[in-house]
């Protein structure tokens, strides 16, 4: 189930959100979450939600076994860590693993064919962080398995982020309110990430879709370029979209998740880029590996050093594919650029920040092309043909005019505005009181997209 079905719209929530109200006290209120959490993801994992349960409840003993052990603490960090990444190797690399090591060796060894669970790079980074956390004195154990379960299967955030600490949310756990301003809120929010999930990345996903599974052949600079724009926008309005909705539906239950985008694309430098983008998840590599590591403390060079593992972790922990590889070490190079040079050591103003953000814009949107492509040869063919694709035939050009729609030209007009922050915010006290019906005329025209039955993959499901 995802909150983008009429399903999860029309039923599944108004059903949960009622019987909250109803219940009289935050205990019922977290048993009715928890069960509900616990349905949402057996809706599309039967079998795999007993893996989280099983996933929580030893996450939840660790916990406790560091608190109560000084002597083996370390020991038992060390299994949490090793079973975490045994299990994410098992499941999101056996079949890549194997594959390399049958292409190397020239043996045959079966590929195995593990479906992923929804969601396990997610839950599974939550209950590590839960348990380092402890290990760090940043929390204390819970002593209640049910208030652990209830964390790391919340389903707000369960599927696809934001990656949410227990230290974050630890006291509205057992202590929260939700008023008419907070559910008010918390709907308003659904439904701006609703609509930018529907009304752009759906129609983005169209266009980069449609040209990135097209024979190369029939691809020219034109839509190379098209391809690559649709598949920028597609990316941040799905995965910023499902951010604003989870964090909507939370505050909607009273939790306050934190921002998890914050318009990436205006950002003056990679590493500003990182600080705007899926915060959750760089927040979380930076705490739990980049300061472990010794993060900027040890010198220039050792600081390179740690952002590359980092960011070949980062693309690594996206998937089993050398593209994804590749896209998180073309991130980490240009962070050691911006290490050295001093263009990027002070504030820009003027040409030089018109400058680096156009330089921001073409790193990403290239890093992009190989993250969307199936294979490195074919990331490397999509940009020769961006720079080099001067062959115009009757074909390629019915492909790309096909898809300059009126309706999605008219997307992706709207996708380039809406990537940018707004000249008006909610300060403006006209905006504020204009903000609530918008909201309404966006709902009606999200469900009547939805009812249209159009195109509405996820893209952050399959990590």
């Amino acid at each position: 189930m995802v909150f983008s079905h009429l399903v999860f719209i029309s039923v599944f929530l108004p059903v949960v959100f009622l019987l909250y109200q109803w219940m009289p006290g935050i205990r019922w209120k977290n048993i009715l979450l928890l069960a509900a959490s616990l349905l949402f993801y057996a809706y599309g994992e039967p079998v795999y939600v007993f893996l989280m349960i099983a996933s929580a409840f030893f996450h939840y003993l660790c916990a406790k076994g560091i608190e109560k052990s000084v002597a083996y603490r370390k020991v038992i960090l060390a299994a949490v860590i090793i079973v975490n990444l045994g299990l994410l190797c098992v499941f999101k690399y056996a079949a890549f693993l194997v594959g390399l090591w049958n292409q190397g060796t020239g043996l045959v060894v079966p590929v195995p064919a593990v479906a992923l669970p929804v969601g396990i790079s997610f839950f599974t980074f939550q209950a590590m962080s839960y348990v380092m956390d402890v290990y760090f004195g940043e929390t204390a154990a819970q002593k209640r398995f049910s208030h652990i379960l209830l964390y790391i299967s919340l389903f707000p955030q369960l599927i696809a982020g934001p990656i949410v600490k227990y230290h974050d949310i630890e006291q509205e756990i057992t202590e929260r309110r939700a008023n008419a301003q907070d559910v008010a809120e918390g709907i308003r929010r659904f439904i701006v990430g609703l609509g930018k999930k529907t009304l752009l990345a759906n129609y983005m996903a169209v266009i980069a879709d449609t040209l990135f599974a097209a024979p190369i052949g029939q691809i020219h600079v034109l839509s190379a370029w098209l391809g690559a724009i649709s598949y920028l926008f597609q990316i941040y309005f799905d995965f910023s979209g499902y951010s604003d909705m989870a964090i909507g539906l939370g505050r909607m239950f009273g939790f306050h998740f934190k921002e998890n985008f914050r318009y990436p694309y205006a950002a003056d430098s990679i590493r500003d880029f990182w600080r705007r983008w899926h915060i959750s998840l760089s927040g979380w590599f930076r705490e739990y590996l980049y300061i472990p590591l010794g993060g900027n403390r040890l010198g220039k060079r050792r600081t390179v050093i740690n952002k590359f593992i980092v960011f070949a972790c980062t693309g690594i922990w996206h998937g089993a594919n050398v593209t994804f590889l590749f896209w998180g070490l073309f991130h980490g190079f240009f962070l050691m650029i911006e290490e050295y040079l001093p263009f990027f050591q002070r504030k820009a103003s003027g040409w030089r920040s018109v400058a680096r953000h156009v330089y921001v814009l073409f790193v990403v949107l290239i890093g992009f092309v190989f993250f969307r492509a199936d294979t490195m040869t074919h990331g490397v063919c999509w940009i020769l043909k961006m720079f080099a694709g001067w062959s115009f035939g009757a074909a390629e050009m019915r492909l790309l005019l096909s898809l300059l729609t009126p309706v999605h030209l008219t997307a992706l007009l709207a996708a380039a505005l809406g990537s940018v922050p707004p000249r008006l915010t909610e300060k403006t006290p006209w905006v504020k009181k204009a903000s609530y019906p918008l909201t309404l005329l966006l709902l009606v025209l999200c469900m009547m997209n939805l009812a249209g039955g159009t195109y509405n993959p996820f893209i952050y499901f399959r990590f």
